[in-house]
């Protein structure tokens, strides 16, 4: 969800956080990753302006993500 709303490919994330392709697309398939290399993603989509929110922050009350607005 994150680097969709970001509109971002698997490869842009790969380059931002300083990971190869494969990984992201393996950790996307729901297969096991490093945790150094989520740990990058996570920095790479948040210095972008993704905001992770965890159990009870989001409406329906689970976990998600939320963009921050551009300033203008």
């Amino acid at each position: 969800m994150a680097r969709a709303g970001l509109k971002w490919s698997t490869q842009k994330l790969a380059d931002n956080a300083d990971v190869g392709v494969n990984t992201v697309n393996r950790f996307e398939d729901g297969q096991d990753a490093r945790l150094s290399s989520v740990a990058k993603m996570k920095r790479a989509l948040e210095s972008a302006g993704v905001i992770f929110l965890g159990e009870g922050q989001s409406i329906d009350g689970g976990p998600g993500v939320r963009l921050v607005k551009p300033k203008d």
